[in-house]
């Protein structure tokens, strides 16, 4: 299952494949040639990638695992850049792309044309479509690096299956949309610590030396006891995908996943885990309950856009008692603010890149960063090298539970704990994965909706 995110523009160009993989003629030999590259020690690994999930996020992954395959080096300066200019060198890896799955032929077939103007062929056997693709892409003896990117309600499953399989994965976020998803990712996480597989999550503010270096420092102490926080994803309406007359109501809501609660976990969880994420990592915890939330679907009340909400508030406790206050919008025409800040008893900081402490100067990072997609990728593969995998199951984990939490106080418009929360048994989405009849979920009325 993929991404209809790219449908009005699904054509990837070379130019932009090159912008965003700073490949140049190279990449398409380096993804498809395996090439000993001894800089990452003496594990030779070679990335042999499965892509599940082909839409626009998948993808856009896998473009960024390519570009993570080659480093575009300046004479003058030895900086690694995205841009490939006149006089730099390219430096390969191993790399190569060996299966694609998706549900939709359709998607996997655009993806196969895509990839195939770039010159990656891939033979027809090992591109896999239906509800069992994943497995069937499992299977290939051959793949060690598999890219989760289908809708967060498959993925706890899907990262499950890949780490019993013996593979190091790349998942999209969020981990889950409900607690027994959020439970199943934890114990995969596990399952690949002592298999020694890597896990990294999408959660790509963790590879930003910009984050890094700025969360060092709070946590050293540079604001005192940090006492409060607050973040935002303000934005505006994302893509929509009309029901077509031949699709039935299954197969629209898995080509349309953004805006039913099974699918995506609600924009809350789907794309607010990446401010909420930076909270959890700066605090060194999850929280402790949803306080309070509010939310409601005042502005998006269309068929199309399923039964979310388009807005949330939610105040959160940490321990030790700090509050940290959250919002998320996806509404047209409104302020635009995706943002973090914590508050300590000696200053404050944007967790990104300053830290302004009520005495002393100002600290700003200033130095110039690289694609964080591609670092994801970057990081992951030198870990696996190194011996020793990354290991982000337990952090996307934790975050996307936040998330949840947050949703089900807005949706119920109780406090709910974490206790309560990782006890919670509910499993969203139907028993059973064929086409057919689903309806659409009642929007959640607070006073009136209960969280179990």
């Amino acid at each position: 299952m993929g991404n209809d995110k790219q449908q009005a523009n699904s054509d990837i160009s070379r130019r932009q494949f090159l912008k965003r993989s700073g490949l140049a003629a190279a990449a398409v030999a380096a993804a498809r040639v395996p090439l000993v590259h001894a800089a990452f020690g003496a594990e030779n690994f070679q990335v042999k990638i499965g892509l599940i999930g082909c839409g626009g996020r998948g993808t856009g992954a896998l473009l960024d695992a390519l570009g993570a395959a080659t480093k575009v080096i300046y004479p003058a300066t030895g900086y690694h850049t995205e841009d490939v200019a006149e006089g730099a060198t390219i430096e390969k890896k191993d790399i190569q792309v060996v299966a694609l799955a998706d549900l939709f032929e359709d998607r996997l077939a655009n993806c196969v044309s895509q990839f195939g103007k770039l010159g990656i062929k891939l033979p027809s056997e090992l591109c896999f479509t239906g509800f069992d693709a994943y497995q069937q892409l499992l299977a290939v003896p051959e793949i060690n690096y598999v890219i989760l990117a289908t809708p967060p309600h498959f993925r706890p499953m899907q990262l499950k299956a890949a780490i019993e399989a013996g593979k190091h994965v790349f998942m999209e976020k969020p981990g889950a949309v409900d607690a027994p998803g959020v439970k199943m990712v934890i114990e995969a996480g596990e399952l690949a610590r002592q298999k020694n597989l890597g896990i990294v999550a999408g959660t790509q503010r963790r590879h930003m030396k910009s984050y890094q270096e700025t969360i060092r420092r709070l946590q050293d102490g540079a604001v005192g006891e940090i006492v409060y926080g607050k973040c935002y994803w303000n934005g505006g309406e994302i893509w929509v995908v009309s029901r077509q007359p031949q699709w039935s109501e299954l197969e629209w809501q898995l080509r349309n996943w953004n805006y039913f609660t099974w699918l995506s976990g609600d924009h809350y969880v789907e794309q607010h885990v990446h401010n909420l994420d930076v909270m959890n990592w700066v605090l060194g915890a999850h929280p402790i309950r949803a306080v309070s939330g509010v939310g409601g679907r005042q502005v998006r009340t269309g068929v199309e856009h399923g039964h979310i909400y388009d807005h949330f508030a939610v105040e959160f406790e940490y321990p030790g008692g700090v509050t940290m206050f959250s919002q998320a919008r996806q509404i047209n025409g409104c302020q635009n603010l995706v943002s973090e800040l914590v508050v300590g008893t000696g200053g404050r900081s944007n967790c990104k890149d300053a830290i302004e402490p009520k005495s002393g100067k100002r600290w700003r990072f200033r130095e110039q960063e690289g694609s964080p997609y591609r670092q994801e990728h970057e990081d992951l593969i030198a870990s696996i090298r190194a011996g020793k995998p990354l290991n982000e199951a337990q952090a996307v984990a934790e975050s996307t539970m936040a998330g949840i939490m947050g949703r089900e106080a807005a949706y119920s418009g109780q406090a709910i704990s974490w206790d309560e929360a990782m006890k919670s048994t509910t499993r969203l989405g139907p028993e059973k994965y064929e086409f057919g009849p689903y309806p659409i979920p009642d929007v959640a009325m607070p006073g009136r909706y209960r969280f179990s």
